[in-house]
């Protein structure tokens, strides 16, 4: 049995984070893949994210405190050893530091590292330490995203990175009874109903989104998933354009498939991202998606049903989610997403390149 680590830099409810759970769970029978968050600790962060405790005996915690540790690669270093690691698996550039110089010191024969986004790689400093540790260590390159490969290969004078997109449980996440699922959320039934899903942090730019439905019919309302610094700045936003009744904050969801079945049209208004999840989970549970035209963004969309939008615009955001919730459904993506965005794939690729003759040399 060869083990895999994936390397985090934390186990909070995100993108990478479920990417790493997938990762752990669509592994090959002779693998087994162990998880570990540079950041926190095992039960705080299982009582926080009640999804991580099927896989409580792979997750290895380092509790890292702010600032450079040293003291991590000593640390992984070690933990490499005793599993007998196979293969190293990165994701962004904390756990490229610490996880990479643990697996080339410990020799370990496959090390990857996966770049999620590359808006990070317009700050001058981090865009400098990313290219002097890849150039040091020379993992195997992937990009989540077409967009992010061409950024990683103009920016950062890499040559060899390969693309393989993030995936979904398709199996999870299914079109569902609207009623229903609204019922269950306390949501109302007989509305036209725009949903997003994420942090609630500048970067996702909700604000954009909340002003774009204040632009539709009174009949439109808005529903959150989610919580994070920006709650409170959106809500004196929803109050001050007077929409409290048709703008639902729902806080964090567990059962996410039952969020998108209620919704009639899901939109992502950030200012960043790489290759977002929550349009594929969207998708696969029947719901049309508008994106803004940022990172890989637009690269998870099916073509028949999904549309882009410029960023923070909230008027063109406004015209396009109006046409979306009034269109006649011809089309639907979930089987698109079935055949492009099953995590399962994504989890076939990453072994497969593990198969690869490439060492940490």
């Amino acid at each position: 049995m060869k083990t895999v680590v994936e390397v985090v830099q934390h186990l909070r409810p995100g993108g990478i984070e479920t990417m790493a759970l997938d990762l752990a769970t669509f592994h090959d029978a002779d693998e087994n893949v162990v998880i570990v968050s540079l950041e926190g600790e095992k039960e705080s962060a299982i009582a926080a994210w009640p999804r991580l405790k099927p896989f409580g005996d792979r997750l290895y915690f380092l509790n890292k405190q702010p600032g450079l540790k040293p003291a991590l690669i000593r640390d992984l270093y070690h933990l490499f050893k005793q599993l007998n690691t196979n293969a190293v698996h990165t994701h962004h550039i904390g756990p490229l530091l610490y996880g990479g110089v643990a697996a080339r010191l410990a020799r370990v024969r496959h090390f990857i590292h996966t770049e999620h986004d590359a808006w990070h790689l317009h700050n001058r400093r981090r865009l400098l330490l990313q290219r002097y540790v890849l150039r040091l260590l020379r993992p195997q390159l992937i990009a989540d995203a077409e967009g992010v490969a061409t950024q990683m290969e103009s920016r950062l004078g890499c040559d060899t990175v390969s693309v393989i997109h993030n995936g979904i449980d398709t199996q999870r996440f299914i079109p569902g009874d609207k009623d229903k699922a609204r019922l269950q959320l306390g949501l109302p039934l007989t509305v036209k109903l725009v949903g997003c899903s994420g942090r609630l942090e500048p970067v996702k730019d909700q604000h954009t989104l909340i002003q774009a439905v204040s632009r539709l019919a009174e009949g439109t309302h808005l529903a959150l998933a989610g919580t994070g610094s920006d709650e409170v700045r959106l809500k004196a936003l929803t109050k001050k354009l007077k929409l409290e009744e048709r703008v639902h904050f729902l806080g964090r969801i567990d059962d996410m498939p039952l969020f998108y079945q209620a919704l009639d049209v899901f939109c992502l208004p950030s200012r960043n991202e790489g290759y977002p999840l929550s349009p594929l989970e969207a998708q696969a549970c029947g719901i049309p998606t508008l994106v803004t035209t940022v990172g890989g963004a637009h690269e998870t969309l099916c073509p028949r049903t999904g549309k882009t939008v410029g960023s923070g615009d909230p008027q063109a955001m406004a015209t396009l989610l109006g046409e979306m919730l009034i269109a006649n459904r011809t089309a639907t993506p979930e089987k698109y997403i079935r055949e492009h965005g099953d995590a399962r794939q994504m989890a076939n690729a990453y072994a497969q390149l593990r198969k690869k003759d490439h060492e940490v040399s």
